[in-house]
């Protein structure tokens, strides 16, 4: 959305393609406390005149880190579930303590475009404790993005997300199996830095186009949720994506994911999704 359609309350006209903004080098520009102008880099891949659930994601975990925040506590858990269409609109986040607690907290976060809820996030801030005597993984290492090949994302979606987006992919992918690390080429908020962790989630949504079964130009497979598990705090830079997307006989449909940073295995994410045809496919 251009500057000059947007009033200073986060309002404006109805975006559209050419509406969003192209000028700013981020995901969004901040309004006011909570109120964001998505800008292209935001676009989704089935419509252009919505936002893409990666960077939503992100936006919701960087409100949560902003919120009430104390020395010692640590993201374990961030689990979204998209309540429809996320109109590529002004948004607003309102985050909530639903579950204080001296060392487990559980925090709320949920955005809203037009004053209608889209995304609801539910977070678990757990403290951080010395468990280093019985560390151990069990998660299964992937080869570094050094050793992978470049891919470009836009051979098979649309959508300024996707654009701005660098990959890097194993030479044996397959449709539903892939190993795949990818780094965003801008920041989340214009002039504005978030965590580590901010930075792995707003990438997380991405596993559910890496490993598709199936061409999104015949059907559509839009995940209703998404949930990040970490056991550790992340290091920022490239995103590992081990992916498996399996597809049942009556539309139903899971990705699953080993996420990783540059240090190796740091969580799991998970997707549900709705499998349909696309109509006059």
């Amino acid at each position: 959305m251009t500057r000059d359609t947007i009033r200073s309350d986060g309002t404006g006209d109805a975006a559209t393609p050419r509406a969003l903004d192209r000028d700013t080098a981020a995901f969004y520009r901040r309004l006011g406390p909570g109120l964001y102008a998505p800008t292209v880099h935001v676009q989704g891949a089935w419509r252009d005149d919505e936002q893409h659930m990666a960077p939503v994601s992100g936006i919701l975990a960087h409100e949560i880190d902003l919120h009430e925040p104390r020395e010692g506590m640590q993201l374990a858990r961030i689990s979204f579930d998209i309540l429809g269409m996320i109109p590529a609109r002004p948004s607003r986040v309102e985050v909530r303590t639903t579950r204080p607690g001296r060392t487990i907290e559980l925090v709320e976060a949920t955005m809203l475009v037009d004053d209608r809820a889209v995304v609801r996030a539910h977070a678990w801030r757990l403290a951080a404790h010395d468990s280093e005597p019985v560390a151990g993984v069990e998660l299964e290492a992937v080869p570094g993005p050094d050793g992978l090949q470049p891919w470009s994302g836009t051979d098979t979606w649309d959508g300024g997300y996707i654009e701005g987006l660098e990959f890097r992919v194993a030479p044996d992918r397959r449709p539903g199996r892939t190993v795949a690390w990818i780094r965003a080429l801008h920041p989340l908020v214009d002039c504005e830095t978030c965590s580590p962790t901010a930075d792995l989630v707003r990438l997380a949504d991405t596993a559910n186009g890496i490993a598709v079964r199936v061409s999104p130009r015949e059907w559509m497979f839009p995940n209703v949720d998404l949930s990040v598990h970490l056991f550790r705090e992340p290091v920022r830079g490239w995103v590992g994506f081990d992916t498996r997307v399996t597809m049942g006989p009556t539309g139903l449909g899971l990705t699953s994911t080993t996420l990783h940073d540059e240090r190796g295995p740091v969580g799991r994410a998970e997707q549900v999704l709705t499998v349909r045809r696309l109509p006059g496919s």
